[in-house]
């Protein structure tokens, strides 16, 4: 494991350049700068202004292995340097994801995953639209039954029916809703 030792005067300091053994060390502000996680895995130096450091931290580095075991470590570069950092670390994130597809899925990558779920979303939308179809045909089967009912108590004899009691107001509704099964054959 690699480690810079830098000072406020961007001087690397190291414990025996003191001038002499018994003056005390200068103060210098020392930063211990750990190489991106890049960097270790291809084993060379991070420079200062590593192109790969700001999106694989070294604390997450299966994220680069990841991204280099399917793209390589020039092409990663080489995409970076060609991009606007405003779009890196996306582009980053999209490489990293369509290299953990790839490693799931090596022929299709994204595009099988992307398949998978267009064609649940059709799925989703014929049973949609099919229970959309069972509603109103239910609406439609109550209207009918309704009107049947209305018929019925219309053509009906004003001996056999007292008026107060058989409205349709009084016609408890939940019968139509135990029923309606039953009617189902009739209107399909």
């Amino acid at each position: 494991m690699e480690s810079t030792i830098s000072s406020s005067s961007s001087r690397s300091v190291s414990p025996s350049s003191s001038s002499s053994p018994n003056s005390p060390p200068p103060s210098v502000t020392m930063v211990v700068v750990s190489p991106c996680a890049a960097c270790k895995i291809l084993r060379r130096r991070c420079a200062e202004k590593c192109v790969l450091a700001p999106y694989f931290p070294p604390n997450d580095p299966i994220k680069f292995t990841t991204a280099h075991r399917v793209f390589g470590a020039s092409n990663i570069i080489k995409f970076l340097q060609e991009l606007p950092e405003s779009q890196r670390a996306d582009a980053v994130s999209s490489m990293v994801y369509e290299a953990n597809a790839r490693l799931r899925d090596p022929v299709y990558g994204c595009a099988g995953s992307i398949c998978q779920l267009q064609k649940q979303v059709s799925d989703l939308q014929a049973q949609l639209a099919k229970a959309q179809a069972e509603i109103v045909n239910m609406q439609c089967q109550q209207a009918n039954f309704m009107a049947l009912i209305c018929m019925e108590m219309g053509q009906s004899t004003p001996q056999t029916i007292s008026p107060p009691q058989q409205s349709l107001d009084n016609f408890p509704m939940n019968y139509l809703d135990d029923n309606i099964g039953s009617w189902e054959t009739l209107w399909t």
